[in-house]
Order: C-alpha cells, then structure tokens, then sequence
C-alpha cells in the first residue's frame, strides 16, 4: 500500500467523522435517543433499513418512532395487541408489516431476558478461528430466528456470512454500537466486542473508492470482499479499522473520488 493511500485515508477520516456527518446518514435516528435500549432499537432497525435514498431511510425510520409513540424499548415492552394494527401499513422497499410484527416481538421476547442487545451478538463468539465477527454474525442471525413460526420471509432481512453476504447493515450497525472515539459519531456503548474485529461495510460507494485505491481485488460485494479490504485496512489501523469506512464512504458519497 503506497503512503498517498494511507494519507488520504487518514485525511479524510478526520474530514468526515465530525458530528455535522450525522444529520444526513441513517446513524441520525440513535442519535435521536439517550435511553440505551432506544439507541439499540432503533440503531438496529436503522441499520436495517438502510437501502435507497438516506433522506428516505430517515423519514421511515422517523415514521416508525412515531408508531410506537416516541420510545421504542417502552413500546416493545409495554404495548397490547391492539397497538399493532397501525403497523400493518408499513413498508419500506420489501420490508413490510410482517417483517415490522416480527422485530417486534423478537424484541420484546429478547428484552425481557437480556439488558442490551450486545449479548445477542456474543452467542456465535465460541470460536478463536476466526479473527473477526464472523462467528457473532452467524450466531445472531440463528438467535433472530429462534422463534416459534418465524418468517420465512424476514431471513432476506438479516444478512449472514453463511449466505456469503458482505453483511453491510449488520456490519454498520456494530460499528455504530463497538467504536469509540472522540468525534460523537459512533455510540461505543458496547464493551465486549473489539473494534480491531469489526469487518468493514461495503456499500457501493465504499467498494467503488476502495476498487480505485487498490484495497480490494475481488470482482464482487461478498463476505471474503469485505474481510479482504478490513485486512487492508489494518495495514493502517489493526485496531480500529472500520474507522476508514467514514473515509471511503466519504470519499464516494462527496463525489471527491
């Protein structure tokens, strides 16, 4: 890796992991909360939702904090039946009421056991052969769909790396939980994961920027693509590599490269 390429990344993470990053990204939506369930809930769904347009990714998530009255945790938690039914008209892209029901009820199922949702990234974390998350991802998604008649439908929702998936929301959001820093970006509310083993999201832009630097070969957005540019990224920062995910994104998204 060439020195322009390590100063570049260097630059222009510290141009873009500044608080005026967050009003017009989907991390806006935990950021609208305090309450560490919330920041959790609505991150995670957040996260989730992230596909098409950011301003339209805000305003859905934004609808959806209006459905449950303004405090997510207190609603999952405290509402009846009959609160559900003005669910039933919510879609964004393909994800639909039925997908809505279920986070719901995983949710609630999950919260009434467990204090923060870190724990249901730490079930698949058994394994020292992996040196990133992988294992964590593999274990979440079986817990998300430990539920009696879960839907099919919804697994399309919840990336794996067992599917090959680059896991780009999943992988986001636990940058968002994981990640500390200074710049009041990222939460970093979670204390049992490594930033060193977080695998870096790869969104079109990412991966466009990331082609042009020479960070990744692979010919397409798979898991083995995303633990590839994470590898090169460590050349730079081994125990915080995720954090030039503001960089290329930024990079991308700014139309600088």
């Amino acid at each position: 890796m060439t020195n322009y390429v390590a100063d570049l990344l260097a630059e222009k993470y510290l141009q873009y992991n500044q608080t005026n990053f967050i009003p017009n990204d989907p991390i806006s939506i935990p950021h609208l909360f305090t309450k560490k369930e919330d920041i959790e809930i609505m991150g995670f769904w957040a996260s989730i939702l992230a596909w098409g347009q950011r301003k339209t990714i805000i305003n859905k998530c934004k609808e959806l904090i209006t459905l449950m009255d303004g405090s997510p945790h207190d609603f999952i938690m405290n509402h009846q039946d009959s609160d559900l039914k003005t669910f039933l008209s919510f879609k964004h892209r393909t994800f639909n009421a039925t997908d809505t029901l279920y986070f719901i009820a995983w949710f609630r199922e999950f919260y009434q056991k467990h204090e923060s949702l870190e724990e249901a990234f730490l079930v698949g974390n058994h394994s020292t052969e992996e040196s990133n998350i992988k294992n964590n991802l593999i274990g979440f998604h079986d817990f998300f769909f430990s539920l009696e008649d879960y839907p099919e439908r919804t697994r399309k929702h919840i990336a794996t790396p067992l599917r090959n998936s680059s896991c780009k929301r999943l992988n986001m959001f636990l940058r968002w939980m994981v990640r500390k820093d200074n710049h009041g970006v990222d939460f970093g509310i979670w204390e049992n994961i490594s930033s060193s083993t977080l695998i870096c999201p790869c969104d079109v832009h990412v991966e466009r920027v990331a082609r042009k630097l020479g960070l990744i070969e692979r010919p397409k957005p798979d898991w083995q693509m995303a633990v590839e540019l994470t590898e090169n990224l460590k050349l730079f920062d081994a125990n915080d590599p995720v954090k030039y995910d503001f960089a290329l994104f930024g990079l991308g998204v700014e139309g600088e490269m």
